[in-house]
């Protein structure tokens, strides 16, 4: 263990976290990092983007190799033993395949999320994303699903509190410049995939069809959203806050979330009320496209 390291916690940690939940994290990052097979905690969320409120929860990465992980039973004793109620603890990806386990823990200064990552899975998919890999899984969470351009979003982020061997440092590293073919791959299929949407939901509209319609609306819509992410050469973190990031950026419409906010309002009851949103939406996803000085290619020719 890196005593000099966790000697100087606390100055590691940023102003924002208060005092009482300053405390618990040091007591809890100490305990991690006396854990066989932790090889990293960081400080995630809100903490480490700068945009926590009072009663944000307290997030902390737990890293390890998948060949020598540690043992599940010494994170819920910690857990335990910080907590005021029972917390929740689970078994690695138990959660899913992306967001891969971890613990809820509810303690005397706040809420505090345990959560998982595999090194390895981490480094594999950022590698991928240098190539324009990138994978979305759908069920994983509400209410867009998982995009794996958020393990470099939550690298290029966090604080790295517990780091002896350098593996996050060396990450971090890998991150700091958006990979050009995911900027290229991420606006291209997330615009096609817009159009392609926008085609059925025309469709639907004119039927009336309200279930289809609405859901089509939702889909272009956080398409669009990872577009001005990658047009902006921003890692996509998570739905929440994704709107009042993109109001921040340098390529955008001007009134993008206001004018998204409008349309998924009030999507209408019958086939005119919707095929007048769908129009609407369909004009907010050309001006995305001009974004791109016309770069923008659809996959497929449709007829």
């Amino acid at each position: 263990m890196d005593t000099n390291l966790l000697d100087s916690l606390p100055a590691s940690l940023p102003a924002s976290l208060p005092a009482d939940k300053r405390q618990t994290v040091v007591d809890l990052v100490n305990a991690l990092a006396a854990t066989s097979g932790v090889v990293a905690v960081v400080l995630g969320g809100s903490y480490a983007r700068g945009t926590a409120r009072p009663a944000s929860d307290v997030d902390l990465g737990i890293y390890y190799y998948p060949d020598a992980p540690f043992r599940i039973d010494a994170i819920a004793q910690i857990a335990q033993a910080t907590a005021v109620q029972p917390p929740t603890v689970t078994d690695f990806y138990a959660w899913g395949a992306w967001v891969n386990g971890g613990a809820w823990l509810h303690t005397a200064s706040g809420k505090v999320d345990f959560l998982y990552r595999n090194v390895e899975q981490v480094t594999h998919t950022i590698a991928e994303a240098e190539q324009g890999v990138v994978h979305h899984d759908y069920p994983q969470q509400p209410p867009y699903g998982f995009y794996s351009v958020t393990y470099l979003a939550e690298t290029q982020v966090c604080l790295p509190l517990f780091d002896p061997a350098g593996v996050i440092r060396a990450l971090k590293a890998r991150v700091a410049r958006y990979p050009e073919p995911l900027h290229q791959r991420v606006v291209n299929d997330a615009l096609w995939s817009a159009e392609f949407t926008l085609l059925h939901a025309r469709g639907f509209a004119a039927q009336g069809d309200i279930y289809n319609t609405v859901g089509c609306l939702t889909r272009t819509a956080t398409n669009l959203t990872q577009a001005l992410f990658a047009l902006n050469r921003c890692y996509y973190m998570s739905d929440k806050g994704a709107l009042q990031m993109i109001d921040q950026f340098a390529l955008k419409p001007d009134d993008y979330a206001q004018s998204l906010g409008a349309i998924l309002a009030a999507p209408g009851r019958d086939a005119q009320a919707l095929s007048h949103t769908v129009a609407a939406l369909e004009y907010l996803w050309r001006r995305t496209v001009a974004l791109t000085d016309g770069a923008y290619r659809p996959n497929f020719v449709m007829t």
